[in-house]
């Protein structure tokens, strides 16, 4: 078997057993930590993921765990390919999913680089996924996690079959539950170490201040409009919205009234009722299939549109190279330009893409 492995650690206690887990099967192991940015590019001087102390705690497992451990800076990769491209969607009036840019640029293909260079065969991550050989297509499929509830196959839907190829996912066979017993039995310093919550650069979940204040990013006021056209007042600028918002408008009606829309171009927010939030069709882009080739006609799949949501019974649609149409059996709520549009089959990640705007709701 291919038996040296590098393992990216983030100083977390998941990323932390896929290295005492791989181990124990017998591979040759070696810690890496991904330095992505430092707390000045972020204008917060708190503790955040990717901090020194995140590094220490990584190093100290490492030590621990008697394997070498190495600190890679891709800082300069992350913030051309993430927090610019993160900042610029907002401005266009999307609600991106910075974690997938992550894993699409930064995180597989750059440490499989360093591993190369290292005489590494393999790399592995902490994620809740699980992948497989599949001898009759002859590819490697990317899988849901047996632990439901910390699956992660939506945000990693962007992987390359050579980076399926060349990546291990312990953490896909066991539960959270289990993965903190055994930090705990190896003595770990982060065994009961609280999970990280948001956006890795934006620590405390303030997505318009921190494009404001430490990237300056104009917000600049426009119209909030019902949707029969009339102007119901003034918004503070179209990144600090989303779809389906309702609270924080500063907007008093009749009746609870939310975001249907953002228009970038004339800087305009739509509002209405929330039976206008629902939509059958989306369309997407920038795809990536896993389990095909390519789409070539009409397949029966379960969608998934949000992270935290559950999948949903659609037939997906090729309409050309880079753009497909997910129908779904039953309308789906808050469908968001900029998210992903992920696609299943059973536990199956056949692949998936980037909400467009312009939806038809």
């Amino acid at each position: 078997m291919n038996n040296r492995v590098m393992t990216a650690m983030s100083g977390g206690v998941d990323s932390s057993v896929t290295a005492a887990v791989l181990i124990e099967q017998g591979y040759e192991v070696c810690g890496a930590t991904l330095r992505l940015f430092s707390n000045d590019d972020i204008g917060v001087r708190d503790k955040t993921c990717c901090s020194l102390d995140d590094v220490d705690d990584a190093r100290r497992v490492a030590y621990k765990l008697g394997i070498k451990h190495y600190v890679f800076n891709f800082s300069d990769a992350f913030r051309e390919n993430v927090i610019e491209k993160f900042a610029q969607d907002y401005i266009n009036g999307l609600t991106p999913n910075p974690c997938i840019e992550c894993n699409r640029h930064i995180k597989f293909s750059r440490l499989l680089q360093r591993a190369d260079l290292l005489e590494y065969d393999m790399i592995a991550t902490g994620h809740y996924v699980k992948r497989e050989y599949d001898s009759a297509s002859g590819r490697y499929l990317l899988k849901k996690a047996n632990d439901n509830r910390k699956d992660q196959s939506y945000v990693l839907y962007v992987l390359s079959q050579y980076e399926l190829e060349h990546t291990l996912f312990p953490m896909g066979e066991i539960t959270k539950e289990k993965a903190r017993e055994i930090a705990l039995e190896k003595g770990l310093i982060n065994a009961k170490k609280r999970d990280s919550q948001d956006i890795c650069f934006v620590p405390d979940g303030d997505y318009a201040g921190f494009l404001e204040n430490t990237l300056g990013v104009k917000s600049k006021q426009g119209d909030f409009v019902y949707k029969d056209g009339t102007v119901l007042g003034r918004h503070k600028g179209i990144i600090h919205y989303t779809i389906g918002q309702r609270k924080g408008l500063g907007i008093s009606y009749r009746h609870p009234i939310f975001v249907l829309d953002k228009n970038a171009v004339n800087g305009q927010v739509l509002l209405g009722e929330n039976e206008d939030l629902f939509t059958s069709r989306l369309y997407a882009n920038n795809l990536n299939f896993i389990a095909i080739d390519k789409l070539t006609a009409p397949m029966r799949v379960s969608a998934r549109v949000r992270y935290s949501q559950s999948e949903s019974s659609a037939v997906v649609h090729p309409i050309d190279e880079d753009i497909i149409m997910v129908e779904f059996d039953d309308p789906q709520r808050a469908v968001t330009p900029g998210q992903a549009v992920v696609l299943y089959s059973d536990d199956v990640v056949i692949g998936g893409g980037t909400i467009m705007s312009g939806m038809n709701r």
